[in-house]
């Protein structure tokens, strides 16, 4: 394939924006060589400026879980956008979407809109410190929360790519109440918490790591987890931002029957349009401005046309006829990389949430970010790079999940099989 256009536009974006991207990731600094630059997208394939065709699993980091572009999402948004595409007041859409999203998520038993999973996750966590009146929150080592500054402390995704534990900017009193521990670790979770009980108003965490890769939560963790927030009175937050509809259509509360105290979700609910909410018990949500003392506010939050995409992308997944069908397709893509990769003679792991998972170059279990980190991604880059020249579009790390659509096809499923054969050869050899 030939990228001449994507250079070209990355030589001209460098000039422009820092690393020539709007976010780090995109960079492929991890994977080597110049991004793509996507000119337009329609189903399960994304094309390039140069007009190249790939077999997208990366979704725009989830959200299109429909696929691109699916025609009723498209209509609706045509039409929601000839009536407007900000109004800075309440519609009847805010209340349509917060009633879906409630009832996929029953925990969320009030919620509200905002612009991004960062927002969403900020905004809880001021809320879980105004309710508890203690400053501190511990989190885990590879999940990642968004970049606001009291979270970036060991965070994954792109700050782990490129080897920052924290990221300078960052007051050192912001991190100092900030407590990171060890992803699947309930012992020293426990010792924590019973030494710093009285200061820890919240636990945040990604129920299923996303962005370590997929690192599923051991048996009885999430389990433990609740059982000792609940008996030291602290808030329990599942940042739901990339489980959400994906682990399950209730997410990962559902999928492992854990009821948190708030929940984070973005991505899915937007379809593809900027949007996240956090939401949980009334008690602290009412005392969220203007019903409480607690402050959050955005000019753009619940607008018209995220609501519309929302709404409309909900109602598809909400048949279980349908969601079936696209686990279904997840299940076939785990088949078909499992055995490609034993064919081929490369040891790897595949874990798989749901609809979203990733391939680790080790032939040892990953449990939490340190065991990601340890896996071979000197591979994992060549790996991706063989892929892409394949026409198989793989997130550009390997601390990134990918993602199942419900547009994807069994013939997209055989090829991805087939290419990922050749580049786990071409990796061996």
């Amino acid at each position: 394939m030939k990228h001449t256009r994507s250079i070209e536009l990355f030589k001209q974006a460098k000039r422009l924006m820092p690393g020539g991207v709007n976010s780090p990731v995109r960079a492929f600094k991890a994977v080597g060589g110049s991004p793509l630059f996507i000119k337009s997208a329609k189903g399960s394939k994304i094309y390039d400026a140069d007009g190249n065709e790939y077999i997208d699993y990366v979704l725009s980091w989830g959200p299109m879980i429909l696929g691109h572009t699916h025609p009723r999402v498209i209509r609706a948004l045509q039409k929601a956008a000839e009536k407007g595409t900000s109004y800075g007041a309440p519609t009847a859409l805010e209340i349509e979407l917060a009633g879906m999203i409630r009832k996929a998520y029953p925990s969320m038993e009030m919620l509200r809109m905002v612009n991004s999973g960062t927002e969403a996750t900020m905004s809880a966590i001021r809320a879980a410190r105004g309710s508890t009146g203690r400053d501190k929150v511990i989190k885990f080592e590879g999940c990642y929360h968004g970049h606001a500054d009291g979270l970036l402390v060991k965070a994954g995704s792109g700050a782990a790519t490129f080897g920052v534990p924290t990221s300078p900017g960052v007051p050192k009193d912001y991190a100092r109440h900030t407590i990171t521990l060890p992803f699947n670790d309930l012992k020293l979770l426990e010792k924590t918490i019973k030494k710093n009980a009285k200061s820890i108003a919240c636990v945040i965490i990604e129920p299923v790591i996303g962005n370590s890769g997929c690192v599923l939560p051991g048996k009885g963790f999430l389990q433990g987890l609740r059982r000792l927030t609940k008996r030291y009175g602290i808030i329990l937050i599942f940042d739901e931002v990339m489980t959400g509809f994906r682990v399950s259509y209730g997410g990962a509360q559902q999928a492992f029957n854990i009821k948190p105290d708030m929940t984070c979700l973005g991505k899915v609910i937007g379809g593809g349009l900027p949007v996240g909410a956090y939401g949980g018990s009334k008690e602290i949500m009412k005392k969220i401005a203007p019903d409480g003392p607690i402050y959050q506010a955005g000019t753009l939050s619940g607008n018209p046309l995220a609501m519309t995409a929302g709404i409309e992308t909900l109602k598809i997944l909400s048949n279980r006829a349908t969601y079936k069908k696209l686990l279904n397709k997840a299940e076939a893509l785990e088949e078909a990389m499992t055995d490609a990769a034993k064919r081929a003679g490369v040891k790897t792991k595949f874990y798989r949430a749901g609809t979203m998972f990733c391939t680790y170059f080790t032939d040892k279990e990953v449990r939490n970010f340190t065991d990601a980190a340890n896996t071979d991604t000197v591979k994992f880059a060549k790996f991706f790079r063989k892929m892409l020249d394949r026409g198989i579009n793989l997130a550009p790390s390997a601390f990134e999940a990918g993602f199942m659509s419900l547009a994807h096809s069994a013939a997209d499923i055989n090829k991805t099989a087939r290419a990922a054969f050749e580049a786990f050869r071409d990796v061996r050899s």
